[in-house]
């Protein structure tokens, strides 16, 4: 690989490579550097970008290494941070006019978690109108004409086309696993409080995830062994053992995976060509997989998850509704009204719901390590109107539970399809390891 090419290393190899000092932290800057001026004004995945300062914490972190000091595990590796999470160094506008220059005074905790691993904080990617369904300027790497997927849209677009190996994202419907899906990456949706949410952007506590997007699976486990953790500021983590990520991630499964590829209440919202790939995949697994259509009574689980984030939505976004409802989109008044008009009982109701569906999913895990399932109904869709549907990530997401895509089908137009992995709560580093086994099994087919 030519240095030209730097930008392309994944994570873990980049990280080898800054380790053995055949590269170095402002060299890799450097080559993230020249691919954005190459194609972010197609891609349009930032925000915020200032090179300079970009170069100068890459400066510093080589000058660290060469006094000898300690060094974190993703030292000198460039990260995008979606323009929802706080960043003391960079303005945090959350898509939105109405917080046109805001500048917070403090890092959120999983970019100072970042700055600890020695990771160079890139610039702030693309986020959606507060990070809800209004698209904002990126386009598809793929295709121009073609959505990236929201919320964290320029996250995705960022890592696809190469101008950083690593970037955060968030998600309370899709908002990870549908864009990383569309831009064809790996995204990964960690267990609902894993990773803290401290200095973000809230719409929904119960539903709120922090997400990463990579190149690959064992990049995944790079970032997230960094940023999972307990943060006082977020009580839905706790102070318990970080799990080896890493390591789990890049075990040989003690018995080959047991896979459950799962027919949800929306699987007629997939489009044939999705349908057809994954009778195809399933066939190509033969007996390490079951197959499984859940109950239709189980489509009121979209009415839950809707009746909580838009409930939540109205309560944490009033300030922007009170003073500047003609400055936000349609669909988000939409949302914060039908929110303002829900009632108690629906809201209390639809929240317990979320332990009761993941009391029935653990006998499913009893059986098998992941269920297989799209991330999305197709490929991207044409048009940069919409940011497409999430309802293939919504019932995981409503249950808190682990979830990954996997960039391994492609459409006939010649976009990715994403392959969603999702696994029961709590076992993010199971899945992951689950999810590298998959990979490698497929390669062999």
């Amino acid at each position: 690989m030519t240095l030209a090419d730097l930008n392309w290393l994944s994570a873990a190899d980049a990280v080898q490579a800054l380790r053995e000092g055949s590269i170095s932290a402002q060299m890799l800057t450097e080559a993230c550097l020249a691919r954005v001026r190459a194609v972010d004004d197609k891609v349009h995945a930032w925000a915020f970008l200032d090179p300079e300062h970009a170069l100068a914490q890459a400066r510093a972190l080589d000058e660290r290494r060469r006094q000898g000091a300690p060094v974190g595990p993703l030292h000198g590796l460039p990260v995008g941070i979606k323009d929802i999470i706080d960043t003391a160094d960079m303005p945090t506008e959350d898509g939105t006019v109405l917080h046109a220059g805001r500048r917070p005074s403090a890092d959120a905790a999983v970019v100072a978690m970042l700055r600890c691993a020695g990771a160079v904080i890139f610039g702030k990617t693309v986020t959606t109108e507060l990070a809800t369904y209004a698209p904002g300027k990126t386009r598809n790497p793929h295709n121009e004409r073609h959505t990236p997927g929201g919320s964290s849209s320029g996250s995705a677009a960022a890592v696809a086309a190469g101008m950083v190996p690593l970037a955060l994202g968030t998600q309370t419907n899709g908002s990870v696993i549908r864009p990383a899906a569309f831009c064809g990456v790996v995204g990964f949706k960690p267990t609902h409080g894993l990773v803290p949410r401290t200095g973000i952007l809230r719409q929904s506590r119960a539903l709120d995830t922090v997400g990463v997007m990579a190149r690959s699976v064992a990049d995944v486990a790079c970032i997230t062994e960094c940023i999972a953790g307990y943060d006082a500021g977020d009580a839905d983590t706790r102070p318990i053992a970080r799990p080896p990520f890493v390591r789990i991630a890049n075990d040989e499964p003690p018995l080959a995976p047991r896979l459950t590829f799962i027919r949800t209440p929306v699987w007629d919202r997939a489009d044939a060509e999705t349908v057809a790939a994954f009778e195809e995949l399933a066939a190509h697994l033969g007996d390490r997989i079951e197959q499984h259509t859940l109950p239709a009574a189980l489509g009121q689980a979209w009415d839950w998850q809707r009746t909580i984030m838009e409930t939540d939505i109205a309560s944490s976004m009033a300030a922007e509704y009170e003073h500047g409802a003609e400055r936000l989109s349609q669909s988000l008044r939409q949302q914060i009204e039908r929110g303002r008009r829900a009632l108690a009982v629906d809201y209390l109701h639809a929240l317990a719901q979320i332990p009761r569906l993941n009391q029935g999913f653990d006998e499913v895990f009893d059986r098998v390590d992941a269920i297989v399932t799209p991330a999305a109904p197709g490929t991207a869709p044409a048009g940069l109107d919409a940011t497409g549907d999430p309802a293939f990530c919504t019932l995981w997401t409503l249950c808190g539970m682990p979830a990954i895509t996997l960039p391994l089908l492609t459409g006939a137009n010649g976009l990715p399809i994403g392959v969603q992995l999702v696994g029961k709560r709590g076992d993010d580093a199971r899945l992951l390891r689950t999810a590298r086994w998959l990979v490698t099994y497929l390669s062999g087919v």
